[in-house]
């Protein structure tokens, strides 16, 4: 039934992949709720837009959207391809009797994951793919999140994922031991300082992001 208006917000639980959303009609301005997950895109304005309601243009993000189900299938196959420090990270952070009250929410891992897909996965996994490049000397990628999702503790992830394969594996030049942050402000640079191991409130031990075992190897990280 469709509905002029929302009358639950929440429908899905952070910790699961989405199966339901609120689907928009921009012509009738009418909600639906669908099952699946809602397709990756954004809105623009119409055209010929004058009110302050437009209900706006839907535009669709192929890219992402070719990427979330191999994504899926790669985590249903056990993350093959894959190192024995990464292999043993992603157990961690999806292993509930090592998260006790700090288990991530999905979207914080589907990142993680992504990322680590885009580098490791077998490339017969990325056939057809292709990821526009700005034409500098490094590869790019993007991770967009919701204000609130947690991107710091993702930030904390990449860097533990990537300085301890590069501590184990030095030769292998897939990973860097190096990390350069971009802040925009002291406030914010600030913040961040809790990507730092040496700080006593630091995010790998405060949300149980590196094993135990893998702490001291951490901290030969360039910090």
């Amino acid at each position: 039934m469709n509905k002029a208006t929302i009358d639950q917000l929440i429908i899905n639980s952070p910790y699961q992949k989405p199966d339901k959303y609120w689907r928009y009609d921009r012509e009738s301005r009418l909600f639906e709720l669908k099952d699946g997950r809602r397709p990756a895109g954004y809105v623009v304005a119409s055209e010929k837009s004058k009110a302050f309601d437009d209900p706006g243009i839907f535009v669709e993000i192929p890219l992402v959207n070719m990427i979330r189900p191999r994504v899926d299938a790669w985590r249903a196959k056990g993350y093959p391809g894959v190192t024995g420090i990464t292999k043993r990270l992603l157990e961690h952070w999806c292993n509930p009797e090592e998260r006790e009250f700090r288990q991530f929410f999905f979207c914080q891992m589907e990142a993680i994951e992504t990322m680590i897909w885009l580098l490791e996965a077998p490339e017969a996994e990325k056939v057809g793919l292709e990821i526009p490049s700005d034409g500098g000397p490094f590869k790019r990628v993007c991770a967009k999140m919701a204000t609130g999702a947690g991107k710091t503790i993702v930030m904390a992830m990449l860097i533990a994922w990537q300085v301890l394969n590069k501590v184990t594996y030095p030769q292998d030049a897939r990973f860097s031991k190096y990390i350069f942050i971009v802040a925009p402000g002291l406030p914010v640079k600030n913040r961040l300082q809790v990507l730092t191991p040496s700080v006593a409130d630091n995010y790998y031990n405060e949300f149980n992001v590196v094993p135990a075992g893998l702490v001291e190897k951490l901290g030969r990280g360039p910090f």
